[in-house]
């Protein structure tokens, strides 16, 4: 199942002429953690993407630094709404990718993609490409490209910040 999805992202990276970019793993690249260790970088340069209902059944992905949580009160000021995460079901039908897997790539239509502040501190960040042990090595302003992303946001904080 996650190798489709992979495949429709590689499909999707070809328009940019990125496909041949994908990294697949034999170790998992579910969580932050993982795909830190998988890639052999730091965990803040893990570009982790955050699903969210949105307004009328819709979906909001956030694209982050793996270092950062989401800021409530940041979130609802920009996007006017409270910030709860999809579940079950919903994070296939919404974003086009299991669980562990879920990018800013292929995405259904009507999925908005942001992506947060946190990740301009890096030259390049990683992203996953639509399984639990996959990424791409982007430059953050080829992300925001690439994911066709609606604009720049800041809707987090530094893990353990207790504002």
């Amino acid at each position: 199942m996650s190798d489709m999805s992979v495949t429709e992202v590689r499909n999707y990276l070809n328009e940019f002429n990125r496909a041949d970019r994908v990294r697949e793993f034999e170790a998992s690249s579910a969580t932050v953690e993982l795909a830190a260790k998988a890639l052999g970088v730091e965990e803040a340069r893990i570009a982790k993407t955050l699903s969210f209902y949105g307004p009328d059944g819709s979906c909001i992905l956030v694209v982050t630094a793996g270092d950062v949580k989401i800021d409530n009160k940041k979130y609802k000021t920009m996007f006017g709404l409270k910030a709860k995460m999809l579940r079950g079901d919903d994070v296939k039908t919404l974003t086009g990718h299991e669980r562990g897997g879920v990018c800013p790539f292929a995405n259904p239509e009507g999925t908005k993609v942001y992506l947060d502040e946190s990740l301009k501190r890096f030259e390049t960040v990683f992203p996953a490409c639509g399984s639990s042990n996959s990424a791409i090595e982007l430059k953050p302003e080829e992300l925001f490209e690439y994911a066709k992303a609606v604009k720049w946001v800041d809707v987090t904080k530094a893990e353990g910040d207790g504002k």
